[in-house]
């Protein structure tokens, strides 16, 4: 492995994303979006970029256990890669019948060709052999003055399920909640485009202009794509401690800065939005107690309330120790799905997700994240994201909330389409 340290002038992310995109079959980004608060500031850099493929692993089956090894493989080195929403039927032994429109395999992970990693004017570039270009030819092509970039976009989504269908069906969800099988559940619906041509980097770009997040990723894998701004965080690891930070808790932002304090306000506040809080944070306290230290599960914070572009969202903080030796795939068997989108409780709510739901998750709704040299690792939901098949032409986006016994169908219809409306105009690029 060879290590090269650059010090001298701001880093160009756009033209270093262009160069990596089109020089790499493979491409996972990851972008912090420069969030500093004391939610974020766990990340260990402002943006990374893995390139080029050293090694990998893709699995439908035994995937976890496919991962352990490739993991064990590889000490030492940066991985990074996606875990979809069903490899639960993996771990639960659950059955999903429902169909893809964009279809990632269950998992898959890489060993980069290259990594470069920036913080604030210094990048640091990894390189793990083979590596398709040579330093002189990068930094000729990094600071470059233009990088041009073609437009496509889609003139519309539409729903797989339709409104009076959505209404009807939260409210047969809410039935299964008064006959006690389930306490929360969270329904998501689709909103497609077929037959389309759209530049992933463009969408990419856009999207991050209309709803920065922490989270944000780009994945490129062969002819599909992967375009997130998500603001959730799954699970993160820094030497013995791992923290998870659920959202549950959504209200639009407001039009001028006193509305916007009342809106905040009103989401603290509100007994509907504290309770799907608390439902998952105890799933998740519960999930993370599988795997930690004795008595070491803390809540660090519950209900903070947390400001994006386009919406308020109430977020906890849930933290355990556990030894530093524990593997990775042990941590996700304990706690895959994330409780944000799944519900309570977690089996009966994903069997009633595959039921009510007509379109199968696939990577919406899973992970996607890195895992550093040290063995410390960070991952994302995969929420407010757009999944493209270049091949196939489809692009698919999904989005949904929790149901309790207090939603109002109407407002959950209505949630599903704030949620959707950054990614509809990122797509809407003619």
């Amino acid at each position: 492995m060879n290590s090269v340290l650059h010090q001298s002038v701001p880093i160009q992310k756009k033209q270093l994303f262009h160069y990596f995109n089109a020089h790499f079959n493979s491409l996972f980004y990851f972008d912090s979006n420069e969030f500093t608060d004391t939610k974020f500031n766990l990340s260990k850099f402002d943006c990374l970029f893995a390139g080029g493929v050293a090694d990998e692993i893709t699995a439908n089956a035994n995937s976890l256990e496919k991962l352990r090894a490739f993991i064990d493989k590889h000490k030492g080195k940066w991985m990074a890669g996606f875990i979809s929403y069903d490899v639960k039927n993996e771990i639960e032994n659950i059955k999903s019948t429902n169909e893809y429109r964009v279809q990632f395999p269950s998992l898959h992970f890489i060993v980069p060709q290259t990594v470069v990693k920036i913080i604030g004017d210094e990048q640091l570039v990894y390189n793990y052999g083979n590596a398709e270009y040579e330093t002189t030819d990068f930094e000729k092509y990094f600071f470059a003055n233009e990088c041009e970039i073609l437009f496509g976009g889609v003139s519309g989504l539409k729903p797989k399920i339709d409104k009076e269908k959505y209404l009807q069906k939260i409210e047969a969800i809410k039935k299964h909640i008064q006959l006690g099988n389930i306490y929360e559940m969270t329904f998501c619906n689709e909103f497609f485009a077929e037959d389309i041509i759209i530049n992933p980097e463009k969408v990419f770009w856009k999207l991050q202009s209309l709803s920065p997040a922490p989270f944000s990723c780009y994945v490129k894998t062969g002819d599909k794509y992967l375009i997130s701004s998500s603001p959730e965080r799954y699970l993160c690891k820094r030497s013995n401690k791992i923290y998870s930070q659920p959202i549950k808790g959504t209200v639009k932002r407001g039009n001028n800065a006193v509305e916007d304090e009342q809106l905040k306000h009103q989401l603290l506040n509100s007994d509907k939005e504290r309770v799907e809080n608390v439902m998952i944070v105890d799933l998740v306290r519960n999930d993370l107690s599988r795997i930690a230290e004795l008595s070491s599960v803390n809540v660090e914070e519950l209900f903070g309330i947390y400001s994006f572009s386009t919406v308020h969202q109430m977020i906890s903080t849930v933290s355990c120790e556990v030894n530093k030796q524990i593997a990775f795939t042990d941590i996700i068997h304990a706690a895959f799905p994330m409780g944000s989108m799944t519900g309570a409780p977690k089996i009966k709510a994903m069997q009633l997700i595959d039921e009510f739901e007509e379109t199968k998750r696939g990577l919406f709704s899973g992970t996607v994240g890195y895992i550093d040299p040290d063995g410390d690792f960070d991952f994302n939901v995969v929420i407010r994201s757009i999944l493209f098949d270049a091949k196939k032409k489809n692009v698919s986006v999904q989005t949904g909330g929790a149901i309790t016994i207090n939603s109002n169908a109407e407002q959950e219809y209505e949630e599903t389409l704030l949620k959707l409306k950054a990614m509809q105009e990122a797509l809407q690029l003619f």
